[in-house]
Formats: C-alpha cells, sequence, structure tokens
C-alpha cells in the first residue's frame, strides 16, 4: 500500500498486514531473542528464559512501524505521534525554536500559540512523523531530566530535541520529541536542510514518550483533551483555522 493513493471516493485498496519492525528495534529484538534461547537451551533455565520470549516479542511490538495513510489536504496539519492528547495550551514557543541560529533562516516568531502535547505509553508505534511538508530548518538536542511526559514541566526540563520545519510557502511548526520515566534516547532520521513530506518519518523515541506540537498562530486544534491520536492519519490542526470543539467522554 506504501505510496498507493486512497481517497474517500473509493480509490485504493486496502488489507491488513502485519506491520514491519524498523531496523532500529531490529537489534534490540534479536539480542531478547538470543538472550532467552541461551537461558532455555544451554542453561534449561525455563522461568528465565521464557519470560525473556516474551519480553523479545514486546520489543518487537515497541518497535513496529505501521503503514499509514496520510491526508494531503494543505492546510492540514497532522499528529506526528499515536498517543493521548493529554495537555492543550496557550504558551510561548521554546527559546531554541526563536532565537536566531546563524543559520540564516529565521525561527518561530515570539508569542504565545497553542501547544498540544501527545503522551505515548511504551504500548503506542514510537515512530514520529512529519506534521507537515518542508524543510528541515533546525534539529536541535538539549539533555535533560526523565521525568513523567504527562508533566507539564517535562517541556522545559527533560531531554528533549526540537524540530523545525518550513512550507514553501514560508510557514513555519516546531514540535519537539520529549523523553520520559523510560525513555532514555531520542533518535533522530533527519538533519537540517533535509526535505520532507508531510507524514513521513523523522525520528523515534525509545520506550515511552512525549511530543509537544506548537501550531501557527491563529491556528486552533481540531482535537480535545482525552482524544488518541494516530501519526501520520489524525488531523491535528487546519492552519488558520480557530473555533472550540466540545467531546464527551463516555
Amino acid at each position: 500500500m506504501a505510496g498507493e493513493i486512497l481517497d474517500n471516493k473509493g480509490r485504493g485498496d486496502a488489507g491488513w498486514n502485519w506491520p514491519a519492525i524498523h531496523p532500529e528495534g531490529r537489534k534490540f529484538g534479536l539480542i531478547a531473542v538470543a538472550t532467552s534461547l541461551f537461558f532455555l537451551l544451554a542453561l534449561d533455565w525455563e522461568i528465565i528464559g521464557w519470560p525473556l520470549m516474551l519480553l523479545s516479542v514486546g520489543v518487537f511490538a515497541f518497535f513496529r512501524d505501521p503503514e499509514r495513510v496520510v491526508p494531503q489536504a494543505e492546510a492540514a496539519i497532522i499528529s506526528p505521534a499515536d498517543g493521548l492528547v493529554t495537555l492543550i495550551a496557550e504558551v510561548e514557543p521554546p527559546l531554541e525554536l526563536q532565537i536566531d541560529d546563524g543559520s540564516g533562516h529565521t525561527g518561530l516568531a515570539r508569542g504565545p500559540v497553542t501547544r498540544v502535547s501527545i503522551f505515548m505509553t511504551v504500548f503506542d508505534v514510537h515512530i514520529n512523523r512529519a506534521p507537515m511538508g518542508g524543510t528541515v530548518r533546525r534539529v536541535v538536542y538539549i539533555p535533560g531530566k526523565f521525568m513523567n511526559g504527562e508533566l507539564d514541566k517535562a517541556s522545559d526540563e527533560n531531554e528533549r530535541q526540537h524540530i523545525l520545519i518550513e512550507r514553501g510557502d514560508g510557514l513555519k511548526l516546531g514540535f519537539t520529541q520529549i523523553a520520559g520515566l523510560v525513555a532514555r534516547r531520542i533518535v533522530p532520521f533527519v538533519k537540517p536542510g533535509d526535505m520532507v513530506a508531510k507524514g513521513q518519518r523523522v525520528g523515534l523515541i525509545r520506550f515511552g514518550s512525549r511530543v509537544d506540537v506548537y501550531l501557527p498562530a491563529g491556528t486552533d486544534p481540531r482535537v480535545m483533551i482525552g482524544q488518541t491520536v494516530i501519526a501520520g492519519e489524525t488531523v491535528l490542526a487546519e492552519v488558520g483555522h480557530s473555533g472550540l470543539i466540545e467531546g464527551i467522554a463516555q
């Protein structure tokens, strides 16, 4: 299905397939399998070997990399992460996305914008995708703490990586990968100067984390607190669209 055009008028063909395992995770899965086989076959310690085998399955599942059908509407900003929308707030973008970095490309403008925070558990897909297409202008890694990713202060204190994308018409959008209690490694797939398509894989965070998206000024989210979103598919916002959206938990 990769690269195939599908739409709401019946074009395309879809079927369920086992998701691929991202290359970044194959080594961890193989190490877990080898360790479990050592305890099962070499030492005959089933009480350790079988739990390790189950852990191996979990490792492969964590690094699963399913195909996604990416909405291509120009105004659509899509979710960069699978997970739960836990925070929506008006904030100043991070300084690293605002200040002059010497590259000759301006950052985000000063002033409050809407930040949408998506929390990923260890059960979610952890491949992150570009919320819009354009040129990667910044990739800024900042070491930090490993607090619970659901806390608001994790945006400023945890290990994190900022990414800034500029569209062809000059529109800029920033988002931040944030490590959590279990996550200890943010792995980028892109660097400044790279061209990315909307929904393209741009990185992953290993073992539980969060992603913050800083929407352009004058744009409100099309998702609500408590909503589950899917990376590369859920429309997080539409550029220039504002207004209150309410939902009922049931």
